[in-house]
């Protein structure tokens, strides 16, 4: 396929992700899977190497996902590789491989973020957006900080910004705020958070204040249930619930909790959990490994076996209950050249 029917392509099904809904998921994710067996060369050697026929495949349930490894190993594209040079990487410790996401237009990525956000909280232009990431801004290519830098300018708010490990200056402007017109956003991932509530003491209780946090210790603190997290982050922000956010760099969507870690997944994606020791197998149980379908990876893969474990509550909201263990799974081991 040449480049301006890759692009033609792109351009077409980006049209289409503000329509998508429950209706029409499952065609638009088996048309979106045709073409990026044929047209990713890592996607279709590895379904190639599994020895499956994608002529065959006719429900979701059906579609090879790939290894969130490959990520990591190759350049995981539509079309020419030589059209994409940029990408959002990972986090990782020293001497970590981390994981590039070769994206197609940042463009879309950060309005496709705002959309969903909106979908969920309102007009962003009706926030604050206080954003609280300091291992991500000490690193280039960070997906989250985008969409963070994105949420504060269309904010358009003088409080909205940035913070490192200034906490007295988070502090001050989450004071000044209070009674003021707007909510406010308290974006951080969660080590920062717990830092900022275990160095703080004089905190007064903001009823406009939402605290999202978006996951990750990054080594910097001993790994904690969810719950104890949000037991301590409640407490010191004097809220019922804290918010969380739900994505990774691999994807272009992402999901919001508004409390107890429960995710509304967004129309453009769908999650399938597979048995834990066995990635080609649906599990049957209510608890299993995250295969995530995001139709907004329509430029790269959109499909991918994730090393999360979920599973869904009984009014089909996806909880997060942890990573895997570092062994790869089967799945994995089948690296293509």
């Amino acid at each position: 396929m040449t480049n301006y029917k890759t692009t033609k392509y792109f351009k077409s099904f980006e049209q289409d992700i503000p329509d998508i809904d429950q209706i029409i998921f499952e065609n638009k994710a088996l048309e979106l899977f045709r073409f990026q067996a044929e047209h990713n060369k890592v996607y279709r050697a590895y379904i190639q190497a599994r020895g499956l026929d994608v002529s065959l495949v006719g429900k979701i349930e059906e579609i090879p996902f790939l290894p969130i490894r490959f990520f990591k190993d190759h350049k995981v594209v539509c079309g020419d590789h030589q059209d994409f040079s940029n990408y959002y990487s990972s986090s990782g410790t020293t001497g970590m491989i981390t994981s590039r996401h070769y994206f197609w237009s940042e463009e879309f990525y950060l309005q496709h973020s705002l959309t969903l956000f909106q979908k969920e909280y309102g007009d962003i232009r009706d926030f604050h957006i206080l954003a609280l990431l300091p291992a991500y801004l000490e690193r280039k290519g960070s997906s989250l900080v985008s969409m963070a830098q994105y949420f504060i300018e269309q904010s358009k708010s003088p409080y909205s910004g940035f913070y490192l490990y200034n906490q007295k200056d988070l502090v001050e402007t989450l004071k000044l705020l209070k009674g003021k017109k707007g909510k406010i956003l308290l974006l951080g991932v969660t080590f920062a958070l717990l830092d900022l509530a275990e160095s703080t003491h004089d905190l007064p209780d903001i009823p406009q204040l939402i605290v999202m946090e978006t996951g990750g210790m990054k080594g910097r603190r001993k790994e904690m249930v969810r719950e104890e997290v949000h037991e301590i982050l409640k407490k010191f922000f004097q809220k019922e619930k804290i918010h969380s956010e739900y994505g990774m760099t691999e994807l272009m969507s992402q999901a919001y909790s508004k409390g107890d870690g429960k995710y509304l997944l967004p129309p453009t994606m769908k999650v399938l959990l597979r048995e834990v020791n066995d990635p080609f197998v649906y599990t049957k149980r209510k608890q299993g490994g995250i295969n995530v379908i995001d139709l907004a990876n329509f430029h790269s893969c959109a499909f991918i076996e994730t090393k999360d474990l979920g599973r869904f509550d009984e009014n089909g909201y996806l909880e997060i209950l942890g990573r895997m263990d570092n062994s790869e799974l089967r799945g994995c081991n089948l690296m293509v050249n």
